[in-house]
């Protein structure tokens, strides 16, 4: 549980830095590209111990997939709470997609 959590907050910090400034774009792109790296400093904060912990547990390839589900997640509610965008049934019909391959990763064959 404790990987988990670490990866959603890192996910949270991630999702902030690479779409938050999608709403300034008056703002100067380097102003952009220097807080967003300001942000990603604490998201690596979380990110290096959630992997460096959970590796006693799980793979790398298991550990790469639960991270996308949680920025799957994350970024659904980050773009219609932060960004206004809509949730189309298209873009879940791919996320679900991407959701049977973590069937397929941590069966064991």
């Amino acid at each position: 549980m404790q990987t988990i959590a670490l990866l959603t907050i890192s996910n949270i910090f991630m999702t902030i830095a690479w779409y938050g400034h999608l709403k300034y774009k008056e703002s100067p792109l380097w102003i952009a590209i220097v807080v967003s790296w300001g942000i990603a400093f604490v998201e690596y904060c979380f990110q290096v111990p959630a992997n460096r912990i959970g590796h006693y547990q799980f793979s790398a390839a298991q550990l790469k997939t639960i991270q996308e589900v949680i920025t799957l997640v994350v970024f659904c509610g980050f773009s219609v709470w932060y960004l206004k965008e809509p949730l189309k049934w298209n873009y879940l019909a791919g996320f679900a997609l991407m959701v049977g391959a973590v069937f397929v990763i941590f069966k064991e064959w």
